[in-house]
């Protein structure tokens, strides 16, 4: 009996101190990034990046902490176990326990102190996918969203708008005016995350929206370039059938692409693309630096006065865009393959180029 007391206060114990990342006694020799949403897959894929040195970084230096907000609509519980299980040192989590309401995300609230203080000990965070943000958010009423993570949205959009600024209120003062230097990217939600939060809006739905496409016929007859998603999952019972879409973006005149992350010959790079919502007015210090290819859709910000801020509409994260794993088909009738193989070499180059630029931002907000 007394073995199975002390086993329970063990475990206990580690899930404690893991939600609390912060609130104990940690490295401070260590930089960190902080990750938000730090769910199992998100952590996974989080080490293949840094395993396969997509994400170049030395973990013996560099130590990431997962943030997220007690009233999310995920039991992270299961993250701390993978954690657990795998041995995963470089790995943190940090539960926010604050409440937050949506009439208090864009001004000086009650997770205001915490958040500086997260800024203060971090050097950067990455925002990654996930579902629609409820539209009252940006002012607009719910006409096409699924809204399924309310809390999330309400914690990531305070934090990105207490890291940036917004419109909704031109005096306040972002925490990035006092390190400009800061990272911060994001990929899909994390783009349309960070629009709303520096006060934009977004199209519902791309299809609905800009393509007046009402039904998943509709939508497959406006052509594979159009699509953002594999409607014709929708169709189809086919269960080789990706939900994803594969198509290619267009840089902007913007040097975010040519200089900074240094495409070289690439000037439309095939990406691996999976939302139905897209950036509409443009939020506070934002420019676009890629659209898709009909240029209706923005596929990329970057912002005008902190250099290492910027994000994507698509995702570069995906670990099978690098090695192969299972076969789909985005139609019925198409041959099996992997996203791998279908990424193909140029592609390839494009995505580790991304990512190269990615650790090299990083590294220079170590930089005093």
């Amino acid at each position: 009996m007394r073995f199975i007391i002390l086993l329970y206060f063990l475990i206990t114990s580690f899930e404690v101190s893991a939600q609390n990342f912060f609130r104990e006694d940690y490295d401070k020799n260590r930089s960190y990034i902080l990750l938000a949403n730090p769910t199992k897959n998100n952590i996974q894929t989080v080490n293949f990046l840094l395993k396969n040195k997509l994400l170049n970084l030395n973990t013996k230096k560099i130590g990431f902490v997962g943030i997220y907000h007690k009233d999310q609509n995920y039991n992270f519980e299961t993250t701390a176990d993978y954690l657990q299980k795998e041995g995963i040192q470089h790995i943190g989590l940090h539960e926010i326990k604050e409440p937050i309401t949506e009439s208090e995300l864009f001004q000086k609230n009650r997770l205001t102190k915490e958040l500086k203080e997260l800024f203060e000990i971090s050097i950067g965070i990455f925002f990654f996918g996930g579902p629609d943000i409820p539209p009252s958010i940006y002012g607009e009423e719910n006409t096409l969203s699924v809204v399924t993570d309310t809390e999330r949205h309400y914690f990531e959009s305070t934090f990105l708008f207490q890291l940036l600024g917004g419109y909704q209120d031109t005096l306040f003062i972002p925490f990035l005016e006092a390190n400009p230097k800061y990272f911060i990217t994001g990929f899909c939600l994390g783009l349309q995350t960070m629009n709303v939060a520096t006060g934009g809006t977004l199209i519902q739905d791309i299809p609905a929206e800009v393509y007046d496409a009402t039904t998943p016929h509709e939508t497959i007859n406006t052509g594979k370039e159009k699509m953002h998603r594999n409607y014709w999952q929708k169709i189809s019972e086919d269960p080789q059938l990706a939900g994803i879409n594969f198509h290619t973006i267009r840089f902007t005149e913007h040097p975010f692409f040519k200089k900074q992350v240094k495409t070289g010959r690439i000037i439309s790079p095939l990406v691996y693309s999976s939302h139905h919502q897209a950036v509409e007015k443009l939020g506070k210090g934002l420019e676009v630096t890629a659209f898709s290819a009909d240029s209706q859709i923005v596929e990329g910000l970057a912002h005008q006065h902190y250099p290492h801020v910027f994000s994507v509409q698509f995702h570069p994260e995906v670990p099978a865009l690098y090695e192969n794993r299972e076969q789909h088909k985005i139609k019925p009738d198409d041959e099996p393959f992997t996203y791998h193989q279908l990424l193909g070499k140029e592609n390839l180059k494009f995505h580790k180029k991304y990512w190269k630029y990615i650790s090299r931002a990083i590294k220079k907000s170590m930089k005093k």
